[in-house]
């Protein structure tokens, strides 16, 4: 998967969970940037990340993002490593 593919997919998750059709997000975005990026939202992102890529997640992989840069890096990485 290209990186703009990736980024679109995971925009639209976010779009998903915050219930907004025109957040942006970038490399730098973080969850203070996002209004009701809390705990829950956090654990909706995760979900709706993996079922959008068929990845799977380790709690500490996800305690060590800082942003979404990082998420992303961290998608392409098990994507990667599923051969797709």
């Amino acid at each position: 998967m290209d990186a703009q593919t990736l980024h679109d997919k995971l925009t639209g998750v976010f779009r998903a969970v915050f219930g907004s059709d025109t957040l942006t997000v970038t490399d730098a975005t973080t969850a203070a940037d996002v209004e009701g990026w809390d705990s829950l939202a956090q654990i909706n992102l995760v979900v709706g990340a993996e079922e959008a890529f068929a990845v799977r997640f380790a709690v500490a992989e996800i305690r060590a993002l800082k942003d979404v840069g990082g998420f992303k890096a961290l998608i392409a990485t098990k994507i990667q490593a599923a051969g797709r």
